[in-house]
């Protein structure tokens, strides 16, 4: 029964975690190295990530630098970066890709709130999805004979801690990711 509640537990940070990579994504207008790490550039015939195939940098708060370790990565940075739909035009001068994050306008800036709140529900609902997985998991162990039902009641009470443990931190995430895209 105590592994219900640990793969719970595990499942839970998953959604969280996943909630945490989804916001780091999402432009604000500080320059950060995880809008361009995860973008696929085709090397070699392979779809591989640019922050495989090249140093990332952030000089001040304004600018990316991407330094491919091959030359023949330029054109394939450039165009992943291109296709992406982060809106960044990349300045390439033989050594270096230079990219400038322009500030938001506040049109786009309630844009990103809103798609952050999109990816905030999405792993609510995973929490939720989590949960009624374990509370049927606890239920089987009830008819099977293997918990009692105090067990069940105090196990499920535990679950439901879980639960609003996780949903509050990606409300907390949440806010904090608003509070950084709003700021000017």
């Amino acid at each position: 029964m105590h592994a219900v509640i640990e793969d719970g537990k595990k499942r839970m940070s998953g959604a969280l975690t996943s909630l945490t990579k989804e916001l780091a994504r999402l432009r604000t207008g500080r320059a950060s190295v995880s809008l361009i790490e995860p973008l696929m550039a085709e090397y070699y015939g392979n779809p591989t990530p640019v922050g495989q195939i090249a140093s990332l940098s952030t000089p001040d708060a304004r600018t990316i630098t991407i330094q491919p370790w091959d030359k023949q990565a330029f054109g394939a940075v450039e165009k992943a970066i291109l296709k992406s739909d982060l809106g960044l035009n990349p300045v390439n001068d033989g050594k270096l890709i230079r990219i400038t994050i322009p500030p938001l306008t506040e049109e786009r800036r309630k844009d990103l709130v809103k798609l952050a709140k999109k990816f905030t529900e999405e792993a609510k609902v995973a929490a939720r999805n989590v949960r009624r997985d374990l509370n049927e998991a606890l239920k089987k162990l009830l008819k099977d004979k293997d918990i009692t039902e105090d067990e069940e009641r105090k196990l499920t009470a535990e679950v439901q801690k879980l639960t609003d443990e996780t949903i509050k931190k990606c409300d907390d995430t949440f806010s904090a990711k608003e509070k950084e895209i709003l700021a000017l």
